[in-house]
């Protein structure tokens, strides 16, 4: 058994030593890994190309390969703008946010605020739903304009925030337009008066809020006056029981 052991042990030997180290490099020496340089410039390829499922493939494995490279502070942009170019507004806003949280010195701040504010707002919801994204991109619309107001994304911002205001205000409108139909004009009253009260500079919502206000208060104080009555001297209809 030993001489056996000793002949194949001895026949692997002279196939290694006649191969050169070819043998010895495939099975014990590791496959070199891309440099954060290829891995970057890999991404800028897919980028360009449209790819951007790839592109996120790639500025991920340098975020996680190599996180202290003079290349990975880009790569984290790169890889958000990415997701944004991609449709993936969710994983966009996880990336943006991520990098203002540790970067926020970055002179590239201001394009990453407006870069929120809009996965936000290509985000929103229908007019029936909650308006949690329209809410977020007025949050750092706003954010943006106070914080960076010379900044050259700042117009831009200010043009998104009031359309994002203006969805904003167009839901409540739904909610008290759907009050007024279910014929509840209090709780009408007051979503148009609140309407009238923030969004006054959205002068057609403001005004149609107005005037619906006056007549939800108008029929809130007639029904209010007609249930006094009826509480004090009965309804008529009580007039017909007998019959």
């Amino acid at each position: 058994m030993l001489r056996r052991y000793f002949f194949i042990f001895t026949a692997c030997a002279l196939i290694a030593a006649s191969s050169g180290c070819g043998v010895i490099d495939y099975f014990f020496v590791p496959t070199p890994e891309e440099t954060a340089l290829e891995l970057f410039q890999a991404g800028q390829e897919e980028m360009a190309q449209e790819d951007w499922a790839d592109a996120v493939e790639y500025f991920t494995k340098l975020r996680d390969r190599f996180p202290f490279s003079p290349y990975t502070v880009q790569a984290e942009l790169l890889l958000a703008n990415s997701h944004f170019n991609d449709g993936k507004y969710a994983e966009a806003l996880q990336a943006y946010k991520e990098f203002e949280s540790l970067h926020p010195s970055d002179p590239r701040i201001p394009y990453v605020l407006f870069q929120i504010g809009m996965a936000n707002y290509k985000s929103m919801g229908s007019i029936d739903k909650p308006q949690h994204q329209a809410a977020e991109a007025v949050e750092f619309f706003r954010r943006l304009i106070q914080s960076y107001p010379d900044s050259e994304f700042a117009p831009k911002a200010k043009d998104h925030l009031l359309l994002a205001r203006r969805r904003l205000a167009e839901h409540e409108l739904f909610v008290a337009d759907f009050y007024w139909r279910a014929e509840r004009f209090g709780s009408a009253w007051e979503r148009y008066s609140f309407v009238v009260e923030q969004y006054k500079d959205i002068a057609d919502v403001a005004a149609y809020a107005e005037k619906r206000s006056q007549l939800a208060f108008l029929e809130r104080q007639q029904r209010s006056a007609e249930q006094a009555r009826a509480e004090k001297h009965g309804s008529w209809k009580d007039w017909f029981n007998w019959l």
